[in-house]
């Protein structure tokens, strides 16, 4: 599939210059998605950090209920951020596949500012209107 720049047509594909682009912007907020990754997953089990464990047992059954709910926040945080790392990583084969930026509802090229806010997107704001009607 090849680049068209003809006026008259839409282009049907990022050229490999602007796909380089998007990668090194994947590529840093990847870096940065598994560092929060890496640290919520720390938060969960206590590596590296001083809870409740070493202070008087008064304290830690106050701190019990708090503690818990904390763990099921960072948990759930923590998936969020998994899966947005599933995502962001997607995104890169499809820029090796050359397919990156392509609507998969509507075929289109996905706006470069959209992209931008949204890496891992794969469907055209239109697109994704629609499907949440």
């Amino acid at each position: 599939m090849a680049t068209i720049n003809d006026e008259n047509q839409e282009k049907v594909r990022y050229s490999d210059e602007e796909l380089q682009e998007f990668k090194e912007l994947i590529l840093e907020k990847l870096a940065k998605a598994k560092e929060d990754y890496d640290m919520l997953k720390a938060s969960i089990t206590h590596s590296g950090s001083n809870d409740t464990e070493d202070t008087s047992p008064s304290f830690k059954v106050l701190e019990e209920g708090s503690s818990s709910q904390a763990k099921e926040e960072a948990s759930q945080l923590a998936a969020r951020q998994y899966k947005f790392i599933q995502n962001l990583e997607a995104a890169l084969i499809r820029i090796e596949n050359k397919t990156y930026g392509i609507c998969r509802e509507t075929g289109k090229l996905i706006p470069k500012e959209r992209l931008r806010l949204v890496p891992h997107a794969t469907l055209s704001v239109e697109a994704k209107n629609k499907l949440n009607k």
